[in-house]
């Protein structure tokens, strides 16, 4: 079945599958079609997303385990609902000692059962960086202990983490107290100092995060074992599809993509077909591959297009400059994202850098001519290139590429140039060979060497760019965001009318999301935000006032207070919400803010002094009374704009070629700040209320949600396989329309919003008079434009 639209529910043991089951009859009368659940899979003790999975064998207790989902999905199927699963084959956690797989081989090492589940270099002993110290000092302190008592000696590791002992190491050891050292020498692994885990690490990790391992699901045991559940769920009737966490983190997402098509299908028939979507960022300009038997992304393409076409480009240049007066330093988006992106090389990924550079050299020394090149030289090109990629990854496999690389390889061919030394660029362009399959050497070393660079060059862009440049770089928040493009702003309608036709053509089940678990900002902030775009002067005359008002900074940066002054008027809480609560969600989202940038604070080095001030500054901006009510006159002033934009948002995901996702809660206003405040607990009474009691913005939204939802019910071919037809708007207003048809047999929608128009509704109070309209037509349409838009931004016809 074909999803109507997904509603994603972030599970955890605060919100199990009981609780979902509790909600099945509000997701029904609300109108979705499927559960989009996030890993069900066993995953560590406490979990708060179930990415961080110990066990893709089981079901999770700590969720219900197998009995739970079961109850869950017969709540489903009673109410005709489908289920789809969040799986993740990249990677596995791996700290608190809990994983089962992960302790055999620390125990057993390479001979261990399970020690090709893991993408582990052999060649040493597993670094673990889990001290927080140097060894030396935690046995000093005696936070690392052996302990003997029982069959089960092992060594405990600040008083919680049970690390097991190789067999046979203990014999022989002299007592004393050398015997700890020595037991801990004799092991498969070395426990370090979590600092150095940068520099030293010899397995791969997802993107920087010490507790989650890379599997190597390329290899079919890895595959048949870890996968296996998935195939049993589907063949039970148990879900209807699966949504691939981070894909591009595969050695072969390509083939894994082919591999889940084939062994689903298997377990099909021709009216159930598996749904399998892939969580991968796109760039503004890179198509999917239409051959991996996929039906899409998770949607944050949709995200970035749908957001970019409510900026108002006549707002970039002012809000730009504004900026770059506030902070020079970062004031150019193109040099602030390859700053990053060589700040993360060096600081987090120089173990996998340096094991990417070595795999080049071993491949240069079996090709004549080329065993003269020292691995300084591969390391200048491999570092240049990633500092440049344009894409996350390309899906060469060191032998061959699919044709759509090309693009990407001599995009980043051209932008090398000025970054690399004089006399080495026929090394970077024997990197981009090799990378296109046309490279010479010995063929193993070839691909493990293009393995080696595509599994580096995602997460450089992934935290280069939208976990670095956005914090450090932010004339406009909601131009910052999951797939966002720094140099798209803002798109023209066509651009959009482009996308959404050839999504219409190649990829029509594909999810449309404007909100997601892993969002920076909110679907309804982000639409409030965008108004910025069309008044920057009003936005300047207001956040100087209030950076005036509140007096003496202190060394607070101008730039942390301008991106505060943004997030607050895009947080800013409905009436019934204490200011109490306000600004423990700010603080939070304050302190990641400042520690991603990495400039004034970090992760790894917090500056205990400046968060204290910034924080400071926090709570006498909130508590300053003449100042919130400032800010809060300002939010009630570009409100009309802001509902209108967070209405065109949601009208466009609904009629739009794709699948609709919901993310739990934004059927509502979603008003949200990064993780973990993105992931808070929804009040689904409420919610429910709102359905039969509209209350508000709230209600409006949710309302239309409901409308857009049945109508989507009451022409389920249309909205499933009708094509996309883009409408020409001519007149005075031609560039505040976006209108297409949408045609399956005999039935045709007409869908036509109002786009850009934050200006004129502010000053107005309200929706554009008919003179600002003026001779504005939509193609084939009797009535101007004005008649259309008199009452709401959009409207809607469903006909024969």
């Amino acid at each position: 079945m074909i999803p109507r639209a997904t509603y994603r529910l972030q599970l955890t043991r605060d919100f199990p599958f009981s609780a979902a089951v509790a909600i099945v009859p509000y997701l029904s009368k609300l109108g979705v079609s499927h559960a989009y659940l996030s890993p069900i899979t066993t995953a560590r003790s406490g979990s708060t997303h179930g990415y961080d999975v110990i066990d893709p064998t089981r079901i999770s207790p700590e969720l219900g385990g197998e009995d739970g989902f079961r109850s869950l999905v017969a709540a489903l199927r009673d109410y005709d609902m489908g289920v789809i699963i969040d799986i993740v084959p990249n990677h596995m956690g791996v700290a608190g000692g809990e994983n089962r797989y992960w302790n055999d081989v620390l125990r057993h090492g390479a001979d261990s059962a399970y020690a090709r589940w893991f993408d582990i270099d052999w060649t040493g002993p597993i670094v673990l960086p889990g001290l927080g110290a140097p060894l030396v000092e935690v046995i000093a302190a005696g936070d690392i202990v052996l302990v003997e008592d029982g069959d089960d000696p092992h060594l405990l590791l600040y008083g919680e983490q049970r690390l097991p002992l190789r067999p046979g190491s203990l014999d022989g050891t002299p007592g004393g107290g050398d015997r700890l050292r020595v037991v801990i020498e004799r092991q498969h692994y070395r426990p370090v100092y979590w600092r150095t885990a940068n520099d030293r690490l010899n397995w791969r990790r997802f993107f920087a995060i010490n507790e989650l391992a890379g599997l190597r699901i390329e290899d079919p045991a890895v595959f048949e074992a870890t996968q296996r559940l998935y195939f049993d769920l589907f063949a039970q009737g148990l879900i209807d599809g699966v949504r691939i966490d981070h894909v591009d983190g595969l050695t072969d997402p390509a083939g894994y993509c082919r591999a889940m098509r084939a062994r689903l299908d298997a377990n099909g028939n021709e009216d159930r077909r598996a749904i399998i979507i892939v969580e991968k960022i796109l760039a503004a300009d890179e198509p999917l591959a239409t051959d991996w038997g996929i039906d899409g992304t998770s949607g944050y393409d949709f995200m970035r297009d749908v957001t970019a076409l409510l900026h108002d480009p006549e707002g970039e240049t002012a809000l730009k400059e504004a900026w770059q007066r506030v902070d020079p330093a970062h004031g150019d988006a193109a040099q602030v994202v390859l700053q990053a992106r060589q700040d993360m090389l060096d600081w987090q990924f120089e173990g996998q850098l340096a094991a990417c550079v070595a795999a080049f050299d071993a491949l240069a020394q079996s090709v004549l001519g080329l065993e003269h090149i020292t691995p300084a030289m591969w390391r200048r090109a491999v570092e240049r290139l990633l500092w440049v990629f344009p894409v996350y990854r390309t899906y060469g496999d060191g032998r061959s590429a699919p044709r759509d690389d090309a693009a990407a390889r001599e995009r980043a061919w051209a932008d090398v140039q000025p970054h690399l030394p004089p006399g080495e660029k026929s090394i970077a362009r024997q990197v981009i060979d090799w990378l296109a399959g046309d490279g010479v050497g010995d063929a193993a070393l070839a691909v493990e060497a293009v393995r080696r660079f595509q599994q580096l060059s995602a997460p450089i862009a992934a935290k280069g760019v939208e976990d670095t440049a956005f914090y450090r770089y932010a004339p406009l928040l909601s131009a910052n965001d999951v797939g966002s493009a720094p140099e798209q702003f803002a798109i023209p309608a066509d651009l959009f009318h482009k996308r959404a036709a050839a999504r219409a053509a190649d990829f029509p089940n594909a999810l449309l999301a404007t909100a997601t678990h892993d969002h920076k900002r909110g679907e309804d902030m982000r639409a409030r935000l965008a108004v910025l775009s069309a008044v920057p002067d009003l936005w300047a005359e207001n956040w100087k006032r209030w950076d005036a008002i509140s007096g003496e900074a202190g060394p607070v940066h101008p730039a942390d207070r301008y991106q505060l002054w943004q997030t607050l008027v895009g947080a800013w809480p409905e009436p019934n919400t204490t200011m109490k609560a306000f600004h423990e969600r700010m603080s939070g989202w304050l302190q990641k803010t400042l520690r991603e940038a990495r400039l004034r604070s970090s992760w790894e080095e917090p500056d205990a002094g400046y968060e204290s001030r910034a924080q400071s500054y926090l709570a006498a901006v909130l508590g300053n009374a003449k100042l919130v009510s400032d800010i809060d006159s300002f939010v009630h002033s570009i409100r009309p704009a802001a509902i209108a934009n967070s209405l065109v948002q949601t009208v466009l995901k609904f009629c739009a070629p794709g699948v609709p996702d919901i993310y739990q809660g934004c059927e509502a206003l979603d008003l949200s700040l990064v993780d973990p405040d993105n992931r808070r607990p929804v009040d689904y009474d409420r919610r429910h209320r709102w359905l039969t009691e509209p209350d508000g913005d709230d209600g409006v939204k949710i309302a239309l949600v409901r409308n857009l939802l049945a109508l989507r019910k009451s022409a389920a071919d249309l909205f499933a396989h009708g094509d996309y037809r883009p409408l020409s708007v001519t007149g005075r207003r031609a560039s505040n329309v976006l209108a297409f048809e949408r045609t399956y047999r005999n039935r045709k929608l007409f869908c036509a919003v109002q786009i850009r128009s934050g200006k004129v509704m502010t000053e107005q109070g309200g929706q554009p008079p008919a003179s600002w309209w003026g001779n504005t037509r939509i193609e084939r349409r009797e009535e101007e434009a004005a008649a259309f838009f008199s009452k709401r931004p959009y409207v809607i016809n469903l006909y024969e």
